[in-house]
Order: structure tokens, then C-alpha cells, then sequence
């Protein structure tokens, strides 16, 4: 592993936000002043290949990355953000139902968050 690849690991691992490339770009600048956001997303592609962080995509978003622990998201419909949740692990279901041949799943549930349910 590089240093970038390890310390854009290490980022996300120990973050307890989900975090954008942008994101991650100005903290890992504060390490390494002359990276480029290019550097960036090379690494983080190289990781989220490599199945060692998560990436979240939703619609007119840029993408988040996460840690690869077991947990799923809340993603609020109006503001957009995410909050992990941790709900019954569905792999044994999943294997019963379509056999060995899935990858991974990934469960967003959508919703209003408290702030945005006072508006």
C-alpha cells in the first residue's frame, strides 16, 4: 500500500462522517500539502477495488466513501444526509433465496431526518 492509499485508509476508517473526495482531500493536504485531488481519486478507486472501503452513491450526489464494517445507511430524502444503522445482517437470507452467486448488498433506507421533520 502507498502512503496516499494508507493514509486515505486511515481517513476513513477512523472518520466517523461519510465522507466525500473533497473531503478527503483537504484533510489528507494537511499531511501532504502538495497532493492533487487526481491522487485522490486514484487511491480511493484503488481501495473501493480492493474492497477495502465502501463507496455510496445516490442520485445528484457526489459520491461518500465508508468504512467496510457491516452496517447499513439512513439517507434523508430532503437534506441528504447519512447516518449508519446497523439492522439484521440479510446474508444468510440472501444465500438462501439466490444461492452464492451475489457479491455484496448494500441497504440505503430513505427518509426524513429529525431536522428536516421540524421544517
Amino acid at each position: 500500500m502507498t502512503k496516499y492509499e494508507k493514509a486515505i485508509y486511515h481517513i476513513i476508517h477512523t472518520s466517523s462522517m461519510h465522507l466525500t473526495a473533497g473531503h478527503i482531500f483537504e484533510l489528507l493536504k494537511k499531511e501532504y500539502p502538495k497532493v492533487v485531488l487526481a491522487t485522490v481519486y486514484n487511491n480511493l478507486n484503488k481501495l473501493w477495488e480492493s474492497g477495502l472501503i465502501r463507496k455510496i452513491t445516490l442520485e445528484g450526489m457526489p459520491e461518500f466513501y465508508d468504512r467496510t464494517g457491516r452496517h447499513d445507511h439512513l439517507i434523508c430524502r430532503q437534506c441528504g444526509e447519512i447516518a449508519d444503522i446497523s439492522l439484521k445482517d440479510l446474508t444468510a437470507s440472501l444465500r438462501d433465496r439466490l444461492g452464492e452467486s451475489y457479491l455484496s448488498y448494500d441497504l440505503k433506507v430513505y427518509y426524513l431526518c429529525p431536522n428536516c421533520r421540524k421544517i
